[in-house]
């Protein structure tokens, strides 16, 4: 008896644990709607934006607000999209990726969204 109370009760402690969003794979047939347009907040030191976004959530897609993330020095943050592949979309999670190689001027923006993505006078 007590190891069935025991295994419960790990089991309890161990269903409270919620899987990171990334973790997870979507695969949907119907396209995200087009980006909310949406005013980008003054830049802060120590801080990277990332976009809001769509999200699929019981069915439908959800808009997401976007957010500030802490900088991780040596990273680059590559925020949430979807991606079409072999007919379906599926969301790439936000991710820290290692270096600038899709950075160069580091500023939080991926270089395929930059309008100037060697702007030296970046702050």
């Amino acid at each position: 008896m007590k190891h069935l109370l025991l295994a419960a009760l790990v089991a309890g402690a161990f269903g409270s644990i919620t899987v990171p969003a990334g973790a997870q794979v979507v695969y949907v047939d119907t396209p995200p709607p087009p980006p909310r347009a949406e005013r980008m907040p003054a830049p802060r030191h120590g801080y990277v934006w990332s976009p809001g976004h769509w999200e699929w959530r019981r069915g439908h897609h959800v808009w997401t607000p976007g957010q500030w993330y802490r900088e991780r020095p040596g990273y680059v943050y590559q925020a949430p999209a979807w991606v079409q592949r072999d007919g379906r979309w599926v969301m790439e999670g936000g991710r820290w990726d290692r270096g600038g190689r899709r950075d160069r001027d580091g500023d939080g923006v991926p270089n395929r969204y930059d309008a100037r993505p060697n702007n030296p006078n970046r702050s």
